[in-house]
C-alpha cells in the first residue's frame, strides 16, 4: 500500500516461496521507510508440488509473494522467456501478485557493476571475468563485457556441464536466442541445483575458475562446482559478486580464499536477499496488482540509499562504497 493508504501503518508479509533447500530459510522483520514488513524465505527442497501448495495456502494471506529459486521469466538478448516450471507455480496465486525479481535483476546488477567502477570499488579493467551463468542475468553480462578486459560466459559449463566457455557477448546473444526457447520448456532441476543439491559441491571446471580474477552470478552455481580447498587457497585474490549469500556462504567463500564479497541487493540480518524479495516489498507497499516498471524499482532503491554492498574477507572488514 502507498502511505496515503487507510491502512498505512499495518505491517505488511512478504513470503518469498523457494525451490531451494529449506536449509536456507530466514524470516526477518525490517523497516521500509516506516513501514514494517515481515520478510520470510521459505523452501521447499526442490518439490514443485509442495511450492504449488504453499503458494495456494498462502495466497490472499500475505500482501506479495516473491518466487526463489527459480525465475518466471528469462529476458535474454532482448527477448523474453517463460519458464514452464516456474509459470505452473505462479499460476497458483489468484489473488497475491507473485514477483520473481527478474524485471529487478536486469537493471539492478548492471547499475551495480558501473557504479562499483565508477567509484572504483571493484577494479574491473584488465581483468578477466567468470560469469557462471549469462541468460539469466544479461544486464550483467552486458556490463561486464563493457568495463572487463575478458568475459568467459559459463552457461554451457554450469547449466548443462558442457566444458565449453563463451568468450564473446555476440556469441552469447546467438547462443540464446537458438536454445532458450528448448531450455525454458525442459525440468528445470535438469539445469539449476534445487533443493539438496544446493547443499552439495563437485568440484568441477576448476580451469575456469582458476583463470578468473572475477567471479560472478548466481550463488547456487558458483558454489556447486567450487574447487576444493587447497594450498593455496583456491579463490586467493578473487572478487566474488552476487547476491543471496547467508553468513555460511561467507565463511565459505573465506575459507577457499576468497579476497572480496560483493553483494547487489541489500543485506538484512546477515543475509542478501535475492532481487524477487526486493520486488515483492515494492510491490506490497505500491499495492500494486502487477510487476512495477524496473525504473520505478531502481527509483525506490535509490531513494533509500541503495549501493552495491563489498566485503573484505581478508581481512574482514566492510568497505563503503
Amino acid at each position: 500500500m502507498d502511505s496515503a493508504s487507510p491502512d498505512a501503518r499495518r505491517p505488511l508479509h512478504v513470503v518469498s516461496v523457494s525451490l531451494g533447500s529449506s536449509e536456507r530459510d530466514k524470516t526477518v522483520e525490517v523497516d521500509f521507510d516506516g513501514r514494517p514488513i515481515r520478510l520470510e524465505r521459505r523452501g521447499t527442497d526442490g518439490d514443485l508440488a509442495r511450492a504449488m501448495a504453499l503458494v495456494r495456502q498462502l495466497d490472499g494471506q500475505v500482501d506479495a509473494f516473491g518466487l526463489g529459486g527459480t525465475d518466471l521469466y528469462v529476458v535474454a538478448a532482448g527477448r523474453r522467456y517463460v519458464i514452464r516450471d516456474a509459470a505452473r507455480i505462479a499460476a497458483a496465486a489468484r489473488q497475491t501478485p507473485i514477483l520473481d525479481g527478474s524485471g529487478l535483476k536486469h537493471t539492478l546488477e548492471a547499475e551495480a557493476i558501473r557504479r562499483l567502477a565508477a567509484t572504483g570499488a571493484v577494479q574491473f579493467a584488465g581483468r578477466r571475468a567468470l560469469l557462471v551463468a549469462a541468460v539469466d542475468r544479461f544486464g550483467m553480462a552486458e556490463a561486464l563485457w563493457e568495463v572487463c578486459g575478458s568475459v568467459c560466459y559459463g552457461d554451457l559449463m554450469f547449466g548443462l556441464q558442457v566444458p565449453l566457455g563463451i568468450h564473446r557477448l555476440s556469441t552469447l546473444r546467438r547462443a540464446a536466442r537458438v536454445l532458450l526457447p528448448l531450455v525454458v520448456r525442459l525440468p528445470f532441476h535438469w539445469i539449476y541445483p534445487t533443493g539438496e543439491k544446493q547443499t552439495q559441491i563437485t568440484p568441477k571446471f576448476g580451469a575456469a575458475y582458476a583463470a578468473a580474477d572475477i567471479i560472478a552470478g548466481d550463488f547456487h552455481l558458483i558454489r556447486r562446482f567450487l574447487p576444493a580447498p587447497a594450498d593455496p587457497p583456491p579463490l586467493a585474490g578473487k572478487v566474488i559478486l552476487t547476491n543471496t549469500t547467508t553468513p555460511a556462504d561467507v565463511e565459505l567463500l573465506r575459507e577457499r580464499g576468497a579476497a572480496t564479497l560483493v553483494t547487489t541487493t541489500p543485506r538484512f540480518d546477515g543475509r542478501s536477499f535475492g532481487t524477487n524479495v526486493l520486488e515483492a516489498c515494492f510491490t506490497a507497499l505500491a499495492g500494486a496488482r502487477q510487476p512495477l516498471p524496473p525504473a520505478e524499482l531502481m527509483a525506490r532503491l535509490d531513494a533509500r540509499g541503495w549501493q552495491p554492498e563489498v566485503l573484505a574477507l581478508t581481512p574482514v572488514e566492510k568497505i563503503a562504497v
